[in-house]
Protein backbone atom coordinates (compact mmCIF):
# COMPACT_ATOMS: atom_id res chain seq x y z
CA UNK A 1 0.00 0.00 0.00
CA UNK A 2 1.54 3.43 -1.38
CA UNK A 3 1.55 6.50 0.70
CA UNK A 4 -1.38 7.95 -1.17
CA UNK A 5 -3.36 5.28 -0.44
CA UNK A 6 -2.84 5.31 3.35
CA UNK A 7 -3.39 8.57 3.32
CA UNK A 8 -7.09 8.81 1.75
CA UNK A 9 -7.87 6.14 4.23
CA UNK A 10 -10.37 8.35 6.63
CA UNK A 11 -10.05 6.11 9.42
CA UNK A 12 -6.63 6.40 9.52
CA UNK A 13 -6.44 10.11 9.88
CA UNK A 14 -9.43 9.69 12.28
CA UNK A 15 -7.20 7.55 14.59
CA UNK A 16 -3.84 9.43 14.45
CA UNK A 17 -5.95 12.51 15.29
CA UNK A 18 -4.35 14.31 12.30
CA UNK A 19 -0.91 13.39 11.83
CA UNK A 20 0.26 16.74 11.31
CA UNK A 21 0.16 16.99 15.43
CA UNK A 22 2.49 13.82 15.87
CA UNK A 23 4.59 16.24 13.85
CA UNK A 24 4.57 18.70 16.81
CA UNK A 25 7.51 19.79 19.15
CA UNK A 26 7.41 17.62 22.08
CA UNK A 27 5.72 18.24 24.94
CA UNK A 28 7.51 18.38 28.06
CA UNK A 29 5.45 17.20 31.39
CA UNK A 30 5.14 21.15 32.88
CA UNK A 31 4.30 22.35 29.24
CA UNK A 32 1.79 19.73 28.44
CA UNK A 33 -1.37 20.94 29.86
CA UNK A 34 -4.05 19.01 28.36
CA UNK A 35 -2.04 16.15 27.09
CA UNK A 36 -1.33 13.20 29.40
CA UNK A 37 1.76 12.34 30.96
CA UNK A 38 3.29 9.20 28.91
CA UNK A 39 1.19 6.15 30.67
CA UNK A 40 3.07 3.32 32.80
CA UNK A 41 2.11 -0.20 32.82
CA UNK A 42 3.53 -2.92 35.87
CA UNK A 43 6.57 -5.16 34.49
CA UNK A 44 5.23 -8.87 35.15
CA UNK A 45 5.44 -9.40 38.93
CA UNK A 46 8.48 -6.72 39.74
CA UNK A 47 6.56 -3.93 41.17
CA UNK A 48 7.57 -1.44 39.14
CA UNK A 49 6.32 0.59 36.65
CA UNK A 50 7.52 1.63 33.54
CA UNK A 51 6.61 4.12 30.89
CA UNK A 52 5.29 2.44 27.95
CA UNK A 53 8.00 4.40 25.62
CA UNK A 54 11.67 2.99 26.61
CA UNK A 55 14.64 5.43 25.83
CA UNK A 56 17.40 3.09 24.11
CA UNK A 57 20.90 4.36 24.22
CA UNK A 58 21.24 4.06 20.40
CA UNK A 59 19.61 7.23 20.33
CA UNK A 60 22.63 9.21 21.67
CA UNK A 61 25.01 7.14 20.29
CA UNK A 62 27.72 9.18 18.80
CA UNK A 63 26.05 12.79 19.65
CA UNK A 64 27.80 15.23 21.41
CA UNK A 65 27.61 15.04 25.18
CA UNK A 66 25.62 18.25 25.24
CA UNK A 67 22.89 17.00 22.66
CA UNK A 68 22.81 13.84 24.61
CA UNK A 69 22.33 15.34 27.88
CA UNK A 70 19.41 17.74 25.84
CA UNK A 71 17.67 14.42 24.79
CA UNK A 72 17.74 12.76 27.94
CA UNK A 73 16.42 15.55 30.31
CA UNK A 74 13.55 16.40 27.61
CA UNK A 75 12.69 12.54 27.95
CA UNK A 76 12.82 12.54 31.14
CA UNK A 77 10.27 15.26 31.33
CA UNK A 78 7.96 13.78 29.30
CA UNK A 79 7.74 10.76 31.78
CA UNK A 80 10.25 8.43 30.29
CA UNK A 81 11.35 6.52 32.55
CA UNK A 82 12.94 3.75 30.90
CA UNK A 83 16.10 3.25 29.73
CA UNK A 84 18.07 0.67 28.18
CA UNK A 85 22.01 0.25 26.85
CA UNK A 86 24.49 -2.25 25.90
CA UNK A 87 27.88 -2.03 25.43
CA UNK A 88 27.72 -3.22 21.87
CA UNK A 89 26.00 -0.50 21.28
CA UNK A 90 29.12 1.51 20.20
CA UNK A 91 29.88 4.82 22.53
CA UNK A 92 26.05 4.93 23.81
CA UNK A 93 27.27 4.09 27.56
CA UNK A 94 30.09 6.58 27.65
CA UNK A 95 27.41 9.05 26.44
CA UNK A 96 23.97 8.14 28.08
CA UNK A 97 25.77 7.37 31.49
CA UNK A 98 26.76 11.55 31.95
CA UNK A 99 23.50 12.03 30.47
CA UNK A 100 21.29 10.24 32.75
CA UNK A 101 23.53 10.87 35.74
CA UNK A 102 21.07 13.49 37.14
CA UNK A 103 18.19 11.37 37.10
CA UNK A 104 19.36 8.13 37.97
CA UNK A 105 17.77 7.63 41.12
CA UNK A 106 14.33 8.44 39.46
CA UNK A 107 14.69 5.98 36.48
CA UNK A 108 14.56 2.42 35.22
CA UNK A 109 18.07 1.25 34.13
CA UNK A 110 18.61 -1.23 31.88
CA UNK A 111 21.66 -3.45 30.40
CA UNK A 112 22.62 -6.25 28.61
CA UNK A 113 25.91 -8.66 28.33
CA UNK A 114 26.29 -10.85 24.72
CA UNK A 115 28.86 -12.59 26.91
CA UNK A 116 28.08 -16.31 27.23
CA UNK A 117 30.70 -16.86 30.37
CA UNK A 118 30.86 -16.59 33.53
CA UNK A 119 34.19 -14.15 33.56
CA UNK A 120 32.91 -12.32 30.18
CA UNK A 121 29.76 -11.53 31.92
CA UNK A 122 31.08 -10.09 34.97
CA UNK A 123 34.28 -8.04 32.96
CA UNK A 124 31.11 -6.60 31.19
CA UNK A 125 28.82 -5.64 34.01
CA UNK A 126 31.66 -3.84 36.48
CA UNK A 127 32.53 -2.24 32.53
CA UNK A 128 28.87 -1.13 32.54
CA UNK A 129 28.65 0.46 35.55
CA UNK A 130 31.35 2.45 35.35
CA UNK A 131 30.36 3.70 32.17
CA UNK A 132 26.47 4.41 33.50
CA UNK A 133 28.33 6.25 36.63
CA UNK A 134 25.92 3.74 38.74
CA UNK A 135 26.12 1.25 41.16
CA UNK A 136 23.63 -0.83 39.94
CA UNK A 137 21.42 -1.79 37.14
CA UNK A 138 17.60 -2.16 37.85
CA UNK A 139 17.26 -4.68 34.99
CA UNK A 140 20.36 -6.93 33.40
CA UNK A 141 19.51 -9.21 30.61
CA UNK A 142 21.12 -11.77 28.64
CA UNK A 143 21.38 -9.95 25.14
CA UNK A 144 20.20 -11.32 21.65
CA UNK A 145 20.18 -14.70 22.35
CA UNK A 146 19.53 -16.69 19.06
CA UNK A 147 21.39 -20.28 19.00
CA UNK A 148 20.04 -23.02 21.13
CA UNK A 149 23.69 -24.13 21.84
CA UNK A 150 24.03 -20.23 23.56
CA UNK A 151 21.25 -21.36 26.01
CA UNK A 152 22.94 -24.12 27.16
CA UNK A 153 26.63 -22.22 28.12
CA UNK A 154 24.70 -19.21 29.59
CA UNK A 155 23.04 -21.95 32.16
CA UNK A 156 26.65 -24.49 31.64
CA UNK A 157 28.99 -24.30 34.14
CA UNK A 158 31.33 -21.35 34.69
CA UNK A 159 28.44 -19.91 32.40
CA UNK A 160 26.68 -15.83 32.58
CA UNK A 161 23.84 -16.70 34.48
CA UNK A 162 26.20 -17.51 37.36
CA UNK A 163 27.56 -14.22 37.33
CA UNK A 164 23.54 -12.80 36.88
CA UNK A 165 23.04 -14.47 40.09
CA UNK A 166 26.03 -13.69 42.27
CA UNK A 167 25.26 -9.86 40.72
CA UNK A 168 21.95 -9.86 42.19
CA UNK A 169 23.03 -11.46 45.67
CA UNK A 170 25.46 -8.34 46.07
CA UNK A 171 23.00 -5.62 44.75
CA UNK A 172 24.15 -5.18 41.29
CA UNK A 173 21.74 -6.28 39.98
CA UNK A 174 17.82 -6.21 40.79
CA UNK A 175 16.28 -8.44 38.50
CA UNK A 176 17.27 -10.43 35.87
CA UNK A 177 15.68 -10.62 32.03
CA UNK A 178 17.15 -11.45 28.38
CA UNK A 179 16.53 -10.45 24.96
CA UNK A 180 16.10 -12.63 22.16
CA UNK A 181 16.30 -12.77 18.60
CA UNK A 182 14.39 -16.58 17.93
CA UNK A 183 11.32 -18.11 19.37
CA UNK A 184 12.96 -21.36 20.16
CA UNK A 185 15.49 -20.21 22.24
CA UNK A 186 13.33 -17.21 23.97
CA UNK A 187 10.99 -20.29 24.80
CA UNK A 188 13.45 -22.10 26.19
CA UNK A 189 15.15 -19.51 27.96
CA UNK A 190 11.60 -18.97 29.89
CA UNK A 191 11.53 -22.71 30.86
CA UNK A 192 15.27 -23.05 32.42
CA UNK A 193 14.73 -19.97 34.23
CA UNK A 194 12.25 -17.64 36.62
CA UNK A 195 13.35 -14.34 34.67
CA UNK A 196 11.61 -11.25 35.40
CA UNK A 197 11.50 -10.24 31.99
CA UNK A 198 11.91 -10.85 28.10
CA UNK A 199 12.62 -8.38 25.60
CA UNK A 200 11.40 -9.73 22.03
CA UNK A 201 10.57 -8.44 18.71
CA UNK A 202 6.66 -7.49 18.90
CA UNK A 203 5.92 -6.24 15.40
CA UNK A 204 2.60 -6.37 12.94
CA UNK A 205 5.04 -7.10 10.16
CA UNK A 206 6.57 -10.23 12.14
CA UNK A 207 3.20 -11.18 13.60
CA UNK A 208 1.00 -11.46 10.12
CA UNK A 209 3.95 -12.42 7.70
CA UNK A 210 6.07 -14.66 9.89
CA UNK A 211 4.03 -15.60 12.68
CA UNK A 212 7.01 -14.83 14.89
CA UNK A 213 6.18 -13.41 18.08
CA UNK A 214 2.54 -14.57 18.96
CA UNK A 215 3.64 -17.94 20.67
CA UNK A 216 6.58 -16.09 22.83
CA UNK A 217 4.03 -13.31 23.76
CA UNK A 218 1.57 -15.75 25.10
CA UNK A 219 4.28 -18.41 26.39
CA UNK A 220 5.90 -14.85 28.15
CA UNK A 221 2.09 -14.08 29.67
CA UNK A 222 1.59 -17.41 31.37
CA UNK A 223 5.02 -16.86 33.05
CA UNK A 224 3.58 -13.50 34.32
CA UNK A 225 6.81 -11.60 33.29
CA UNK A 226 7.63 -8.64 31.97
CA UNK A 227 7.33 -8.21 28.63
CA UNK A 228 8.90 -5.43 26.52
CA UNK A 229 8.91 -4.75 23.21
CA UNK A 230 11.55 -4.47 20.14
CA UNK A 231 11.23 -3.52 16.36
CA UNK A 232 7.87 -2.26 17.06
CA UNK A 233 8.40 0.16 14.46
CA UNK A 234 10.28 -2.02 11.72
CA UNK A 235 9.13 -2.92 8.37
CA UNK A 236 11.49 -5.25 6.18
CA UNK A 237 14.83 -5.93 5.40
CA UNK A 238 17.05 -3.37 3.62
CA UNK A 239 17.85 -3.87 -0.44
CA UNK A 240 21.04 -6.00 -0.48
CA UNK A 241 22.55 -3.75 -2.69
CA UNK A 242 22.07 -0.76 -0.13
CA UNK A 243 25.63 -0.12 2.07
CA UNK A 244 24.83 1.27 5.49
CA UNK A 245 26.16 4.59 4.57
CA UNK A 246 23.42 4.70 1.77
CA UNK A 247 20.47 4.44 4.60
CA UNK A 248 18.04 7.12 5.32
CA UNK A 249 18.29 5.89 8.84
CA UNK A 250 21.60 4.85 9.29
CA UNK A 251 21.58 3.31 13.00
CA UNK A 252 18.92 1.01 11.87
CA UNK A 253 20.12 -1.90 10.61
CA UNK A 254 16.66 -2.97 9.11
CA UNK A 255 13.89 -0.92 7.53
CA UNK A 256 12.00 1.22 9.13
CA UNK A 257 8.18 1.93 8.57
CA UNK A 258 7.68 4.88 6.98
CA UNK A 259 6.71 8.04 8.72
CA UNK A 260 4.44 9.28 10.05
CA UNK A 261 1.22 7.53 9.88
CA UNK A 262 2.20 3.96 9.51
CA UNK A 263 5.35 4.32 11.81
CA UNK A 264 2.76 5.83 14.65
CA UNK A 265 0.28 3.06 13.59
CA UNK A 266 2.98 0.45 13.72
CA UNK A 267 3.17 1.78 17.39
CA UNK A 268 0.53 1.51 18.27
CA UNK A 269 -0.35 -1.82 17.40
CA UNK A 270 2.54 -3.17 19.46
CA UNK A 271 1.41 -0.71 22.15
CA UNK A 272 -2.13 -2.50 21.97
CA UNK A 273 -0.47 -6.08 22.39
CA UNK A 274 -0.33 -7.29 26.53
CA UNK A 275 2.96 -5.53 27.12
CA UNK A 276 4.76 -3.60 29.17
CA UNK A 277 6.74 -1.08 27.00
CA UNK A 278 8.69 -0.45 23.58
CA UNK A 279 11.75 0.45 22.76
CA UNK A 280 11.64 2.90 19.16
CA UNK A 281 14.35 2.47 16.69
CA UNK A 282 17.63 4.19 17.86
CA UNK A 283 17.20 6.68 14.87
CA UNK A 284 16.59 10.25 16.57
CA UNK A 285 13.41 11.00 14.55
CA UNK A 286 11.79 7.75 14.96
CA UNK A 287 12.22 7.98 18.77
CA UNK A 288 10.68 11.76 18.53
CA UNK A 289 7.85 10.29 17.00
CA UNK A 290 7.31 7.38 19.20
CA UNK A 291 7.54 10.20 22.36
CA UNK A 292 4.67 12.07 20.01
CA UNK A 293 2.47 9.04 19.88
CA UNK A 294 2.93 7.96 23.44
CA UNK A 295 1.67 11.51 24.60
CA UNK A 296 -1.37 11.02 22.88
CA UNK A 297 -1.71 7.32 22.89
CA UNK A 298 -4.75 5.03 22.01
CA UNK A 299 -5.00 1.98 21.60
CA UNK A 300 -5.54 0.98 17.89
CA UNK A 301 -9.06 0.67 16.55
CA UNK A 302 -9.68 -2.25 14.57
CA UNK A 303 -10.57 -0.42 11.03
CA UNK A 304 -6.90 0.91 11.55
CA UNK A 305 -5.47 -2.75 12.21
CA UNK A 306 -6.81 -3.87 9.36
CA UNK A 307 -5.44 -1.30 7.02
CA UNK A 308 -2.07 -1.68 8.79
CA UNK A 309 -2.07 -5.52 8.15
CA UNK A 310 -2.72 -4.75 4.11
CA UNK A 311 0.07 -2.51 3.77
CA UNK A 312 2.13 -5.60 5.48
CA UNK A 313 0.84 -8.12 2.50
CA UNK A 314 3.81 -9.63 0.98
CA UNK A 315 6.13 -7.94 3.07
CA UNK A 316 9.70 -9.75 3.58
CA UNK A 317 9.78 -9.85 7.43
CA UNK A 318 13.32 -9.16 9.19
CA UNK A 319 13.17 -12.36 11.04
CA UNK A 320 11.74 -15.68 10.53
CA UNK A 321 10.77 -18.61 12.67
CA UNK A 322 13.60 -20.92 12.56
CA UNK A 323 16.17 -17.98 12.57
CA UNK A 324 18.53 -19.80 15.23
Amino acid sequence: MDRRKFLRTGTVAAGLAASQRLLDPITTNAEAGKLKEIPKRPLGKTGEKLSIIGFGGIVVMNAEQAVANKTVAEAFECGVNYFDVAPSYGNAEEKLGPALEPFRKRVFLACKTAKRDKAGAAEELESSLKHMRTDHFDLYQLHAMTKMSEVETVFGPNGAMETFLAARKAGKVRYIGFSAHSAESAIALMDRFRFDSILFPMNYVLFSQAKFGPQVLEHARKKGMGILALKAMAKTVWPKEMKGSDRQQPKCWYQPAPLPEQAALALRWTLSQPITAALPPGDEKYFQHALHVAQRYEPIRPEEEKILMASAQGVEPIFHLGNA
